[in-house]
């Protein structure tokens, strides 16, 4: 059986990707497979980013405009799909954003793949949000969308729903996201969560270091990024794994408690030695931010080499670019799609804005195909070690 597989919001094509790479599951001399068909996003940039690497590579179409407009009045014009993967936009659920839930702009977006759902009745769905829609409305918005997919479609479809921790599944990034798995109730099947691959008693999970080590000088997205020097002057003040805050508890300190924290800096050689603490303490003066509300953990913090990344984002500017562990920069685009677990023959399109943005809000490709290939062995009949769903309705 070879599911054709049409995906709303596709952005640059992470979620097709995970696809492509799944493997084709064998049972009985019978073949499990994924093909594309289609995929649906209103940006154009990133939907440039799709036809160049998805497209090209895997055929299908790729259909620049917006996910509800399709489905309500151009989905009939293209091919058939008996799958359908849709990672509706979170902003109005993730906890950096306003969190205004279905109030917001994006919250009824979900209803894009319902609508398909109704239209093509495909033999099973993956959707994606992130961790934060279960919180809004003390879960009730969340539950409301799980009974929405629930009964879904002709036949309704049976739910699997776990909050996937990507970091235990190969990818070096410390992002959590729920996987939202329906399989067509006439189909007598249920889908279970694979089995972590990384973790305690399982393969270290991939950290920042390893994950952004050789890249090669002919991938693309790989630029620098320019630093103001009042930055550059933050992040030398800056450990590991701390954030633009840090500052301010230096600032407090006693200069000799100041100074021994100091030392414990890779760069304290290059950057401290000999400098006086009264200079240092303007320097941190000069360089802290000066920011009474929005204080939140991610601003101007920095990498450890020793741990998977925090979540890359979407987000701009602000210090929200993701720095370097040891360097005094921002990550570049290509690092960041390493940390998103894209391989780096895969080229991201549009103003760098436009790059940013794709590679902070697609869905990691090694998480997504460890589910393609966990629903290929379910509908294949093959038993997959696997956990309990995190979440019941």
């Amino acid at each position: 059986m070879d599911f054709k597989l049409g995906e709303l919001f596709c952005g640059p094509g992470g979620l097709a990707l995970g696809a492509g790479l799944a493997r084709k599951i064998y049972k009985n001399g019978d073949a499990f497979s994924i093909s594309h068909v289609w995929g649906v996003d209103k940006d154009e940039a990133a939907i440039e980013t799709y036809r160049h690497n998805i497209v090209r590579r895997y055929g299908g179409s790729h259909i620049c405009m917006d996910a509800m407009e399709f489905c309500k009045r151009a989905i009939s014009n293209y091919r058939q799909i008996t799958a359908l993967a849709f990672g509706f936009p979170c902003n109005d659920f993730s906890l950096v954003g306003e969190w205004k839930g279905m109030q917001g702009k994006h919250g009824n977006l979900y209803k894009a793949g319902i609508e398909a759902i109704e239209k093509c009745n495909p033999y099973w769905f993956m959707a994606e949000n992130v961790s934060g829609i279960h919180y809004k409305d003390s879960g009730n918005t969340f539950r409301q969308i799980l009974h929405e997919l629930e009964i879904s479609g002709k036949y309704g479809y049976e739910l699997t729903t776990h909050l996937y921790k990507f970091e235990h599944y190969g990818v070096p990034q410390y992002r959590h996201r729920y996987i939202i798995v329906g399989i067509r109730k006439d189909q007598n099947k249920k889908f279970r969560v694979p089995h972590p691959t990384h973790g305690e008693k399982l393969r270290p999970v991939i950290t920042a270091m390893e994950a952004c080590e050789n890249i090669p000088q002919y991938a693309a997205n790989s630029e620098l990024p320019k630093m103001k020097p009042r930055v550059v002057l933050r992040l030398k003040f800056t450990p590991p794994w701390h954030n633009a805050w840090y500052l301010d508890k230096l600032l407090d300190m006693q200069a000799c408690q100041r100074r021994k924290l100091l030392r414990k800096l890779t760069w304290y050689k290059t950057e401290f030695l000999g400098i006086s603490d009264k200079e240092i303490e303007q320097q941190i003066d000069y360089a802290r931010l000066m920011c009474k509300s929005a204080r939140m953990s991610h601003i101007y913090k920095r990498l450890d080499e020793n741990r998977p990344a925090y979540t890359i984002t979407g987000s701009g500017g602000g210090g929200t670019h993701v720095y370097h562990w040891r360097e005094h920069r921002a990550l570049t685009d290509r690092e960041k799609a390493r940390l998103q677990s894209f391989p780096d023959s895969f080229e991201f399109k549009g103003l760098k804005e436009m790059v940013r943005k794709q590679i902070g809000m697609a869905v990691p490709p090694i998480a997504s195909k460890v589910v393609f290939e966990a629903i290929l062995k379910t509908f294949a009949g093959i038993n997959y070690k696997s956990i309990e769903p995190s979440y019941i309705l």
